[in-house]
């Protein structure tokens, strides 16, 4: 048996821990509500943004990785994710808005 947490209630629970320390944060598009895949879309409201993927390496261990290697305009951003999102149905897209373009959700410490 998989213990893993389904993904729409990891989802949920980061989103609701973005919006209580005052980040906005949206989920543009539900993936599949087990065992989908996030994609990050942090947009620094200026024209920049970046896009990570949350990935598993060989252990099953969660990692952050930047597919574009860089910050980039946000339709380049938005082009890139929509491939994504043909690409892998199963893929929960969301936008964190941050002007230092942070990713909430890697560990701390």
């Amino acid at each position: 048996m998989d213990d893993r947490i389904p993904t729409h209630i990891w989802v949920e629970a980061k989103i609701r821990e973005c919006h209580n320390n005052g980040t906005p944060a949206f989920v543009v598009h539900k993936g599949n509500r087990t065992g989908g895949m996030v994609l990050l879309k942090l947009n620094n409201l200026s024209g920049l943004c970046r896009v990570l993927i949350q990935q598993r390496n060989l252990d099953g261990v969660l990692a952050w990785t930047n597919p574009l290697n860089d910050d980039v305009p946000e339709p380049e951003a938005d082009s890139f994710i929509a491939k994504e999102r043909e690409f892998d149905e199963d893929l929960w897209i969301l936008e964190i808005e941050d002007k230092d373009m942070k990713n909430p959700f890697e560990a701390k410490g």
